[in-house]
């Protein structure tokens, strides 16, 4: 009998076991109502639940009303909030998904275009449309990019209500049914700006020095820690690198792994860039596929923290390969499942581990095992 592929070895972190090492990344869908997620979320995140996937990941979640990227983004802030998340939560649970969410504050970003309004800072159009601008915070009052709302710098009264928000929310969270929390800390959003020496210039104990500017990260994440239960895990996603020499560096990313495993962080989720110009993600070079794969790899050596690896993997042998060589723990499949959903599913199948639609969903698995049985239309070489 041939080996288990690595990608389909089950993980366990604390309380939980994943059913393989694949994990849906966070994508910003930008449709919620006033934070609040509807039908389409519950498609859009159940689809990759019975497509196969370990982990399934809630987008960005705002912890405040003006934490959200853009007026279509969702939150934790209000009660009110629960129930859609719950059904999301509870369907992945049912179809064998662990469901994980992004609790995040959009920063100096927030209060931007949805995409396809054309990715920018809210215009007389989009007032005309009914989505009103706010102001935007940030460490210092520095522009996310020229012609960008100048953010409110946060004194430390705002930054203890932000503590108490990421507390508030994770606890909604935990009440949908999530077993896994995410703290975004990264893509230039408002805890990667704490970080970054580009648009922290603070002069108090949140900025300054590398452990000034790490400050409002391991708060945060540390209160986050108190209320997530002990059986459950929490993750933090990082921009590992700024991408310019005076920017946040992988060194910077390894020391606040370090930190972050001693507060009780389970798996460091190693993205990157973000922090300047454009106000959309970027990346400090052109992409290439498993571009980000040695921030993982580097903070899962150094700091002997298990990672999760995102970024151009697009193919089941690439990730089988990121496993096999201890690079990262965990592989996150992003747009390449908005392609295909059921990523895992072919993936199985790609690796030889399901020729026989065994770990399908039974609703379709057996109708495509009697198809097989009688055609070679998906005959395994």
């Amino acid at each position: 009998m041939a080996p288990t592929p690595h990608l389909f070895q089950p993980l366990t972190l604390r309380g939980i076991t994943t059913r393989n090492r694949v994990v849906i990344s966070p994508m910003c869908q930008y449709s919620a109502h006033e934070g609040h997620m509807d039908d389409w979320h519950l498609v859009h995140l159940g689809r990759f639940a019975t497509g196969g996937a370990g982990i399934v990941f809630t987008e960005a979640t705002a912890v405040q009303k003006s934490g959200r990227i853009t007026h279509g983004c969702p939150g934790l802030w209000n009660d009110s909030q629960i129930a859609g998340h719950a059904r999301v939560a509870q369907f992945a649970l049912r179809n064998g998904a662990i469901p994980a969410i992004q609790l995040a504050h959009a920063g100096r970003k927030s209060g931007m275009q949805r995409p396809w309004f054309g990715n920018g800072p809210l215009n007389e159009d989009d007032t005309a449309r009914g989505d009103m601008p706010w102001a935007p915070v940030g460490p210092s009052a520095i522009r996310v990019a020229e012609g960008w709302p100048m953010p409110h710098a946060l004194t430390r009264e705002d930054i203890a209500m932000l503590i108490a928000d990421f507390v508030s929310a994770a606890e909604r969270a935990l009440a949908a049914g999530y077993k896994i929390a995410e703290v975004h800390g990264a893509h230039g959003y408002l805890i990667h700006s704490f970080l970054s020496p580009l648009s922290n210039k603070r002069t108090d104990e949140y900025g300054g020095d590398l452990a000034g500017r790490m400050r409002l990260a391991l708060e945060v994440t540390h209160a986050v820690r108190a209320v997530w239960p002990d059986d459950l895990p929490l993750f933090f996603r990082t921009s590992a690198v700024d991408g310019t020499p005076e920017g946040w560096s992988l060194d910077d990313t390894v020391v606040l792994a370090s930190a972050l495993k001693r507060i009780g962080v389970d798996v460091m989720d190693c993205s990157s860039s973000g922090i300047a110009g454009s106000a959309t993600t970027g990346a400090p070079s052109k992409r290439q596929p498993s571009f980000q794969v040695p921030y993982a790899e580097r903070v899962r050596k150094e700091a002997q923290m298990t990672t999760m690896a995102v970024g151009l993997i697009t193919h089941a042998q690439q990730a089988e390969d990121i496993l096999a060589e201890s690079r990262a723990d965990l592989i996150a499949i992003g747009r390449e499942a908005l392609v295909n959903p059921m990523w895992a599913l072919h993936a199985a199948r790609d690796l030889g581990h399901d020729t026989t639609f065994e770990t399908w969903p039974e609703q379709s698995g057996w109708w495509l095992a009697s198809r097989q049985k009688t055609s070679d239309f998906y005959t395994p070489d």
